[in-house]
């Protein structure tokens, strides 16, 4: 049997990509160079008058390229890789809400403890100590920070800035920790020809890779139909005042489809196609919330993103205001039905 062969059979692996895993990221870059020819092909026909229009959507095309791209090698690099790349995305993550914090200057030294925090958080992942990644931080940062600010003796909107600090270290380090969890989760069924792979620090299940890349693909996958759907058909915004651009028909259309995308790809998963089903369309519901919720905070603050990372996109916190919600709730169900 070739390389090739035996790597798309699952018995043979290139860091965490085998089997599901590969098919999965396989599918992905086909899926790209279909959408970039696509683009290719629209943006050549629009007027000048909508060259701001044709550049954005070139930028979000190769902006995809990045992103996959680069989970792409991370996964292929192994465990450690992945979670060293999302810790370095929570980072950025923070600094991008940081910015945003009303009293930033005068809560600095809070505020320099999340840099203490992400990394601890992050090596609880990596050496697997699921007991204290759980809880580090909704317990034990979240009583250590608004104590070390009320110890710096300012009380003035105390409560609105403490809670701030702690809203921006639980959804930029710990929801979106969620997402490299899967890697770790011990399902303990067999499918495919993928077995989890112990429990060692740096060496997480080929089956979490594949699960890590079913939720990506469909929530991320749910956002940009949910774009397509609410560009042909919306016409009855969701929460105006939030987001005019987020329609009932676009959340409708996107969902749905995403859901019975994730019913396809179930093959990839320890998940029955109903399943699969039923798991998607929680995770693409609750990605949506999340991405209300996000933009709630941004028209609080006024601004339009979060940052700038990632061109077309905006900043890192504008890429993962669906997982921030989605990761948590379905390593949690996956978590308590099928390990």
């Amino acid at each position: 049997m070739t390389w090739v062969s035996e790597l798309f059979a699952g018995s043979q692996h290139i860091g965490m990509v085998s089997g599901q895993s590969a098919w999965l990221l396989g599918g992905a870059v086909v899926a790209l160079v279909l959408a970039t020819s696509v683009v290719t092909a629209i943006t050549a026909r629009l007027p000048e008058a909508k060259a701001t229009f044709s550049k954005e959507l070139r930028q979000r095309t190769w902006a995809w390229w990045i992103m996959i791209g680069a989970l792409g090698a991370a996964l292929l690099a192994g465990e450690t890789a992945v979670v060293v790349l999302f810790a370095v995305l929570s980072l950025i993550g923070l600094r991008e809400m940081a910015e945003l914090l009303p009293e930033r200057r005068q809560d600095r030294h809070t505020i320099m403890w999340l840099a203490v925090i992400t990394p601890l958080h992050y090596w609880f992942l990596w050496e697997h100590w699921y007991g204290m990644f759980a809880v580090f931080i909704p317990v034990y940062a979240f009583l250590f920070l608004p104590a070390l600010a009320a110890l710096q003796g300012r009380t003035e909107n105390f409560l609105s800035r403490a809670a701030s600090v702690q809203w921006a270290l639980m959804v930029c380090v710990y929801a979106v920790s969620y997402v490299p969890a899967l890697l770790q989760l011990p399902i303990a069924m067999e499918f495919g020809r993928a077995r989890a792979e112990g429990s060692a620090p740096g060496l997480g299940g080929g089956q979490g890779a594949a699960l890590m890349l079913f939720l990506v693909i469909v929530v991320q996958g749910s956002d940009v139909l949910q774009y397509v759907w609410g560009k042909s058909l919306g016409r009855h915004p969701v929460a105006p005042s939030v987001s005019p651009n987020k329609t009932w028909e676009g959340l409708i259309g996107g969902v749905l489809t995403a859901t019975a995308l994730g019913a396809l790809l179930w093959w990839a998963t320890p998940f029955t196609p109903w399943q699969a089903a039923v798991l998607s369309f929680i995770s693409c519901a609750m990605g949506f919330l999340g991405g209300l919720v996000m933009s709630s905070i941004k028209r609080d603050r006024g601004v339009k993103d979060f940052g700038s990372a990632i061109p077309g996109h905006g900043g890192i916190m504008d890429r993962f205001d669906s997982l921030v919600f989605a990761a948590p709730v379905f390593f949690h169900l996956v978590r308590f039905f099928f390990a």
